[in-house]
């Protein structure tokens, strides 16, 4: 790409840019930042320049590597869930909601400056050796994280199935450092899980069913009211929904979730941004709901759509929640998709419940706040793993298989009561 045409293309961005940022949107200072794109662009062309000629490494100034670097250095100062993603990354994103891909099986986010892990996927590699939500990812493959973007993240830990990646990870509240070696496999998720994994869904407790949703991609909604059935089979008079270590996922499968217990036409979330487009309301569009008594199990790996769902059903008193403070991850990101197959991760808005909660940096409390560690949720998921058990040392197999789930257990008393009150 020669100089020219990277001003030509420079500008026309820019003027795109300006153009969605400010038609809804008059003022003084947005025509005088109009005035001097160019002279802006100017500038940034002079300092492309300027690296190209001068860097001591030539194979690293290239004008794509550069402009790669100059987008992604732009949107990533935003805020730390927008970013520039490269071809490679958008294409894994799309498989990520299409629920198949290889890798490790961990979701993770910037969290003050770290690579952070938000939630282990269940059954994944990630899951079975151990890996928790907090745990700051200092290395992969001996490479150190700091400064990494998301996208350079998962180029590292992603690769062909059946190799191996080595990750460091730093636990915050035990101050160690922990080395982990992991087998990619190919990661086909269900997102709605019974107790066991096993896609049974018995009742937990009489007339008490369980199910676990662990993200929220292009079948959740399906896939929870297949579970549903299958309990209603079964006399099912009660309900525990697990959203513990849910990063989330698809807003409009949050909706289709939450619809499922709630009158048509109730408000689920709306989304305010600085365009009109933004401002939008999701209410329930179903004819049918359930009127099951309901409690809903989140911490602090609850993220995003699982704290809509959680907001939205504790705002309009459907469901009690229980267990600790959730994530506040409740911002809008668009995605906007570039002809070169890369793509802009742009947050757009901020999400809020029905009663007008703000959910980003704030977070959902519970109505009932039971703590528990990371140790313990990581020895309860890793009990209820299939095959997992079978691959423990005898001195991790006995604790494992004796955790215990207070945060459940308190569900358990909660709906007990509501069954016994409804008689």
């Amino acid at each position: 790409m020669n100089k020219p045409i990277l001003n030509i293309f420079l500008i026309v961005v820019l003027g795109v840019n300006l153009y969605v940022g400010h038609k809804n949107f008059a003022g003084s200072a947005a025509a005088t930042d109009n005035k001097n794109a160019e002279s802006h662009m100017a500038k940034f062309a002079h300092v492309i320049d300027q690296v190209r000629k001068n860097y001591v490494d030539e194979n690293k100034v290239s004008y794509e590597i550069l402009l790669d670097a100059a987008l992604a250095g732009m949107l990533s100062s935003l805020d730390s869930h927008s970013g520039y993603m490269s071809a490679d990354r958008h294409k894994a994103l799309i498989d990520d909601t299409r629920q198949e891909f290889g890798g490790i099986g961990i979701v993770v986010s910037i969290r003050n400056d770290w690579l952070t892990i938000i939630a282990p996927m269940d059954d994944t590699p990630a899951s079975r050796a151990g890996l928790q939500s907090g745990d700051r990812v200092i290395k992969i493959m001996n490479k150190s994280t700091q400064g990494i973007t998301i996208d350079e993240a998962v180029k590292l830990m992603r690769g062909k199935v059946g190799t191996e990646v080595n990750v460091t990870v730093f636990r915050p509240l035990k101050e160690e450092t922990k080395e982990f070696s992991l087998k990619r496999e190919r990661i086909q998720t269900k997102t709605v899980r019974d107790i066991n994994g096993k896609g049974e869904y018995p009742m937990i407790k009489p007339d008490i069913g369980y199910a676990r949703i662990s993200g929220f991609s292009e079948n959740t909604a399906d896939e929870l009211e297949e579970a549903l059935i299958q309990m209603e089979a079964n006399d099912v008079k009660a309900l525990v929904l697990d959203l513990r270590d849910n990063p989330g996922g698809l807003l409009p499968q949050s909706a289709r979730v939450a619809e499922k217990f709630i009158q048509k036409d109730q408000l689920i979330v709306s989304t305010e941004g600085r365009n009109q487009r933004e401002q939008e309301q999701f209410k329930s569009k179903s004819l049918m709901h359930r009127t099951l008594p309901l409690v809903i199990l989140v911490n602090s790996g609850s993220a995003s759509a699982s704290e809509i769902v959680a907001g939205c059903l504790q705002d309009l008193k459907r469901a009690a929640l229980v267990g600790s403070k959730t994530f506040g991850k409740g911002s809008v990101q668009s995605i906007l998709p570039m002809r070169d197959g890369s793509a802009l991760r742009l947050t757009t808005a901020k999400y809020f419940t029905p009663s007008h909660r703000v959910i980003h940096e704030a977070g959902i409390e519970p109505d009932y706040n039971v703590e528990m560690s990371p140790d313990q949720m990581r020895d309860i998921m890793m009990k209820r793993s299939p095959g997992v058990l079978e691959s423990l040392a005898e001195e991790d197999r006995q604790r494992v298989t004796e955790a215990k789930d207070p945060q459940l257990e308190k569900a358990l008393e909660i709906l007990a009561g509501a069954i016994k009150e409804k008689n």
